[in-house]
């Protein structure tokens, strides 16, 4: 599919999720019937390695930045088994624990990281966990960062459906204060396990649903990073290093690659990156577009950033797309978490 293409279709989706449209079929009702059987099947025979239970990375990041007169930047995870970090042994390996440690390092501040997300959630689950952050002891977090979209797709969620969860909870935790980032949906065609044609199918509804997630969350003022064609060729050329022992899940590799993606989004949300980084570079092929064109284009590249620009152009809201230089983030175990006032 074209990037033009799947900017209508983004659009599309994202309009009937803000105005309450019914579900968009990724597939014909032709293929539906032919695919049920594989994708059972792929359910089965996907997941079933030995996991350990999901590390606890809660905690304090860069105690060593603590001064008396700041108090610690506050981190939220927020989605599913991803932002979770299932499939790794250690904390300092979750995507949480390489945030907030990578954070406290460019912020040279403490970052106390809590984490919400629950492993098999879907996008209507962030209501409740929005709602867990936000009625919590303590302050609002200062930015949250969202991973979610895989379930919707395994289980069929209308698109529709999906985005119009998500958007909800990037405006409740805006409105509150918090700066969002959301992790747009992976790209499930690169699991091994799953063969053709629900390779095909997932891949292309994984897209979908991350370019439309995309517009969803711009419009509510968060920003977006792709995961999906981050990971993508990544796992396709060495899933056993990227996959966890599930073959699902990733790897602590993995989980590096995508937080090194992520973590110059959520130091460029909180005023961290240097301001000359802000400034489209042509020779990056960074610049503002229509909303929908930018997150079709973030779909199907790696680490691309969307984020507001403009609130109205010839062809509706504007986006600027992003193609930051990544940084790697060492392991660092969690310091116990500080007491809430």
């Amino acid at each position: 599919m074209s990037s033009m293409s799947r900017a209508r279709v983004a659009r599309r989706i994202a309009a009937g999720a803000a105005y309450g449209g019914g579900g968009i079929g990724l597939a014909g009702a032709a293929v539906v019937g032919l695919v049920l059987a594989e994708v059972q099947l792929a359910r089965r025979q996907v997941g079933n390695g030995t996991l350990p239970h999901v590390p606890n990375a809660q905690g304090l990041y860069g105690p060593g930045y603590a001064t008396p007169t700041e108090p610690p930047l506050r981190l939220t995870m927020l989605g599913d088994s991803t932002a979770a970090g299932q499939g790794v042994h250690r904390a300092g390996q979750t995507p949480g624990a390489l945030l907030a440690s990578g954070l406290a390092a460019v912020a040279e501040r403490p970052v106390e990281l809590s984490n919400v997300a629950l492993p098999g959630a879907q996008s209507d689950d962030l209501e409740r966990q929005v709602a867990e952050v936000l009625t919590g002891p303590g302050p609002v977090p200062d930015v949250c960062v969202i991973m979610v979209g895989a379930n919707d797709v395994t289980h069929r969620i209308p698109p529709t459906r999906s985005v119009r969860y998500l958007a909800t909870a990037v405006r409740r935790l805006r409105t509150a204060g918090a700066e969002v980032v959301v992790g747009t949906c992976p790209d499930l065609g690169t699991i091994e396990l799953v063969q053709q044609p629900l390779r095909w199918l997932a891949r292309r509804a994984s897209r979908q649903l991350a370019a439309a997630q995309t517009i969803g969350v711009v419009e509510q003022g968060g920003r977006t990073v792709s995961l999906g064609d981050l990971l993508g060729p990544e796992f396709a050329a060495n899933p056993r290093e990227l996959f966890g022992p599930d073959n699902y899940h990733p790897s602590a590799e993995g989980y590096a690659t995508a937080a090194m993606a992520v973590l110059p989004t959520v130091c460029a949300a909180l005023g961290l990156w240097p301001a000359e980084e802000e400034r489209p570079d042509v020779f990056r092929r960074e610049g503002f577009l229509p909303v929908a064109r930018a997150a079709a284009e973030a779909a199907s590249e790696a680490g691309t950033e969307v984020a507001a620009a403009m609130p109205s152009g010839p062809r509706g809201p504007w986006a600027l797309l992003k193609r930051r230089r990544r940084r790697r983030v060492p392991e660092v175990e969690p310091a116990p978490a500080t007491q809430s006032p």
